[in-house]
């Protein structure tokens, strides 16, 4: 997303633990403060830092504690990407059968989801509203809170462990 608010498709070819590469069609100007929704990292906040075939680079402006936490996740993501780390992942994930529901923000809006996927734990959603990270929602009838973007959505965690009972590819919301 850009200082105007309007946001442009892209593909990350390069991330390290300072910046990044994105190809696109849209290259900004240098020296801009954008904000990019990385799948697997979350939001990210960085300056544009020049051109390259194809699209451009930044560098993360994030700093301390933030940057910190940046970086282990993309040396995690890196050596999962080559098997060096397992998955992580605490429970299972099933994909339910019944994909349709519903979140329910603080202020009582309420918005159409579609449940990518679920597990005693939490689940991912795609929607079309992002509520902030930490923003805490009804999923159905699960509490929960928003804990990274997706690509088309969000990674919801739930309050209260899911019963492993409950929890089936047919799992109702």
């Amino acid at each position: 997303m850009l200082p105007d608010m309007s946001e442009h498709p892209c593909q990350v070819v390069d991330l390290t633990g300072t910046g990044a590469t994105f190809l696109t069609q849209f290259v900004p100007a240098k020296g801009l403060a954008i904000v990019a929704y990385l799948e697997e990292v979350g939001r990210v906040e960085a300056i544009t830092s020049g051109t390259v075939d194809g699209g451009f680079s930044v560098v993360f402006s994030l700093t301390g504690s933030r940057l910190e936490r940046l970086q282990q996740r993309i040396e995690w993501l890196q050596k999962r990407q080559v098997g060096e780390e397992p998955d992580g992942r605490r429970h299972a994930r099933y994909e339910p059968t019944e994909k349709t529901s519903q979140i329910s923000l603080p202020d009582g809006r309420i918005y159409n989801c579609e449940v990518i996927d679920i597990s005693l734990s939490g689940a991912a959603i795609k929607t079309e509203v992002m509520p902030s990270v930490g923003t805490f929602l009804m999923l159905g009838k699960m509490r929960g809170r928003v804990v990274r973007y997706l690509e088309h959505g969000v990674a919801i965690e739930f309050v209260k462990q899911l019963d492993r009972s409950n929890v089936q590819p047919n799992t109702p919301l």
